[in-house]
This record gives structure tokens, sequence and C-alpha cells, in this order.
């Protein structure tokens, strides 16, 4: 298990500032990978089936977007309303909460619980960013 909470609360600036740009280039690199097979069809040999299916992925993709949208909206308020009321920018045991609740709904659903929790680190670490830069100012 990944754990980035002994950077984040007060551990390291540089470090956390380092992990942080190298998720970030992870994360592009990813998409980057990712980017040429979304959506498209075999010049060569179209295949209905495949075609069919990368549409699904598709609509799953745009949707995942737009509730990562709505998510960061909320989330933004959050750390507004964290700032005008001097709350600290993360809740280190909500996200522990967090992290174990999410694993287990993704045990349920069959989706490897290390990859969501990565991916739920990645977005909350995101989403602490952001309430630091709305503390700062």
């Amino acid at each position: 298990m990944c754990n980035h909470n002994d950077v984040r609360h007060g551990g390291d600036k540089v470090a956390w500032q380092a992990w942080i740009q190298r998720s970030d280039r992870d994360m592009r690199r990813m998409m980057k990978e990712i980017a040429p097979a979304a959506g498209t069809m075999s010049a060569t040999t179209p295949d209905p089936q495949l075609d069919s299916f990368r549409r699904s992925i598709d609509n799953i993709d745009a949707a995942l977007i737009h509730m990562l949208a709505e998510r960061f909206r909320i989330t933004q308020a959050v750390g507004e309303y964290k700032a005008k009321t001097d709350l600290p920018p993360s809740d280190p045991g909500r996200e522990e909460r967090q992290i174990a609740r999410l694993r287990l709904k993704a045990e349920e659903a069959h989706l490897d619980p290390e990859f969501s929790e990565k991916f739920l680190r990645f977005i909350i670490d995101e989403v602490i960013r952001h309430h630091q830069k709305a503390r700062n100012g």
C-alpha cells in the first residue's frame, strides 16, 4: 500500500512536491498511451463487436469525466469553506475511512482494490492540493 501521509502531513515539502510532479507526469503518460485507442475503429477490418465495445467505453469515459468534474466542483466549495473557517486542508482520518470503505466497494464490484486505492489517493491528493491553494489564497 502506498502511504503518502508521511510526506503530506508534516514531511519533507520538496519530496511531496516531487511526488505530485511524478503523479502528474504518470497521469499524462497514461493518458497519452490510452488516448490513441479511444474511440477508434480499425481502418483495415471494421469489427462491429469491437466498435460496440469501444462506443460503450467512450460513453463510460465521458461519464467519468463529468462525475469527476462535479466531484471537484463540490470539493472546491469544501476547500473554500475550510479556508474561511480555518480548518486544515486535509482530514487524514476521513481519508483513511473513505479509502477503506471504497476498497470494500471495489471488492464487491470485482475491481482490484489496489487499483481503486491508487486512483482514489490520486484524487484525494489533488483535492488536498486545491484545498492548500485555497487556504494560501
